[in-house]
């Protein structure tokens, strides 16, 4: 899936759809973002030495996740964070690097499903972490 595809299923929009492509293989999602160097995050962490924060490769993770579970999005519900634990960060990810991310979901009890990750910029482990969310009906969260 492209970007114009993940809008399909993602509600995330402008500065925050953090994920430039992602497809499945098999049973895990991949998904890839390069950093641009401009985004929003960077600008003050850290001024000279731009570095993504963590909490931005958590939600990369994330998104590119969502794509297992395309048809239930399609039916109008969206993806909202509800945990992440066990988060390592292995090594800086910075400004030109691409962020691949490998994720499962290793459990679903509807509307929740509980996901691990590994992101990956050069074949080395930049980010593991465990993560949840809930998939919601947006119209009632309009107000």
């Amino acid at each position: 899936m492209n970007r114009e595809e993940l809008m399909q299923i993602l509600p995330h929009r402008d500065n925050m759809l953090l994920v430039d492509e992602a497809h499945v293989e098999g049973d895990k999602a991949v998904g890839k973002y390069t950093i641009k160097g401009d985004e929003f995050f960077l600008k003050g962490h850290f001024p000279g030495n731009p570095i993504v924060p963590g909490v931005m490769l958590c939600e990369m993770m994330a998104q590119s996740t969502c794509v297992l579970l395309a048809d239930v999005a399609m039916e109008g519900k969206s993806s909202l964070f509800t945990g992440i634990r066990e988060v390592k960060f292995k090594t800086r990810v910075k400004p030109g690097d691409t962020l691949e991310s490998h994720c499962e979901i290793v459990k679903q009890r509807p509307p929740f499903y509980f996901a691990k990750g590994v992101g990956y910029v050069d074949g080395q482990i930049a980010v593991k972490a465990e993560f949840s969310f809930a998939l919601v009906d947006m119209e009632k969260y309009k107000e």
